[in-house]
């Protein structure tokens, strides 16, 4: 098991949030089962003050994970030093069986620890606590997920042996049969392009149009196509070197740290996205989702120009596109 400090602050991050998120778990079973608000027993009183010590709970657990999974990719990227082949964090991820699992684990995590986050702000802005029960019994959901991470990450941890020699990344993302990745660079480029920045122009449409339900569509097509077109074209202009695809290497300094900017940008801007229809479906009003459409678009717009810039940049520099 490799240790670095790094790596103990978040196996004891995982072990506080563990112990805290289970009382959560415990409190809001109670809750999911016995709430009634219409109630005036000395229960469902109790329950009312239990909610909101649980909601406190859960808001700072989920709140801080969000954060932990930018300190997570730095880890990553820091260990990938004492391992033997690893260039970055890709290495780190090979390394063992678990680590592309666990990293798909903290994607999907993310957007739903960011889901529970909205529908809290909804059921603080309701007096009769109208989506108490339903955020509470979505906990419950989150909370098997957020022990299947906690698990998986203490594993992959665990199970790296610092003495194996590890792929580097330009074996694992190129277009080698060995990449398990080797299947989306048979993809025509041009084709890729047109799709990414057609869906891109679609979206600028239903934003204009407010056209909810499309619009959500359409930003999880933008998120996939977002980041295939990273590793396949967008990469290659911010490495300046067509053979380098690695989706990990531009979190590193040599670049700028360019990927942290350019996946935050990405992640938020789709999230405000998904969040226009879980308003929708809180709510059931298609209006007043004006405040999410300008963020998601706002991130989605900068991530856009930000990765268009690399290769019109190195156009003009060089004449020639690589």
């Amino acid at each position: 098991m490799i240790l670095s400090p790094e790596v103990l602050t978040i196996i004891i991050l995982n072990i506080i949030f563990l112990v805290f998120g289970t009382i959560a778990f415990i409190l809001s079973i109670k809750i999911f089962f016995n709430w009634n608000i219409e109630s005036t027993s000395q229960k469902q009183y109790t329950l009312e003050k239990q909610s909101f010590l649980t909601a406190t709970i859960i808001k700072y657990i989920l709140s801080i994970k969000i954060l932990l999974f930018i300190f997570f990719v730095f880890t990553l990227d820091k260990i990938s030093n004492v391992l033997t082949g690893a260039m970055c964090a890709a290495g780190v991820v090979d390394a063992t069986s678990y680590g592309i699992y666990l990293l798909l684990f903290k994607l999907i995590n993310i957007y739903l620890f960011g889901f529970w986050l909205v529908i809290h702000k909804f059921d603080m802005k309701t007096e009769s606590l109208k989506f108490t029960k339903l955020k509470f019994g979505f906990f419950l959901f989150i909370y098997i997920l957020f022990i299947s991470e906690i698990i998986l990450e203490i594993t992959m941890f665990s199970s790296i042996d610092v003495d194996k020699l590890v792929s580097c990344c330009g074996t694992l993302y190129s277009n080698s049969q060995t990449s398990y990745l080797s299947s989306i660079f048979m993809i025509n480029t041009s084709y890729l392009l047109i799709s990414f920045y057609s869906v891109f122009a679609l979206l600028i449409i239903f934003y204009f149009i407010k056209n909810d339900y499309l619009y959500i569509i359409f930003n999880l097509i933008f998120l996939i196509l977002a980041i295939i077109t990273l590793i396949v074209f967008f990469g290659t202009y911010i490495y300046e070197l067509p053979t380098h695809h690695c989706p990990f290497c531009m979190l590193q300094n040599e670049y700028s740290y360019v990927g942290y900017i350019l996946y935050l940008s990405l992640f938020l801007g789709t999230f405000y996205g998904f969040n226009i229809g879980i308003k929708n479906i809180l709510t059931q009003d298609n209006e007043n989702s004006s405040n999410y459409y300008k963020m998601s678009l706002a991130f989605i717009i900068f991530y856009t120009l930000l990765v268009s810039y690399y290769p019109i940049a190195y156009y003009i520099k060089n004449g020639v596109f690589l």
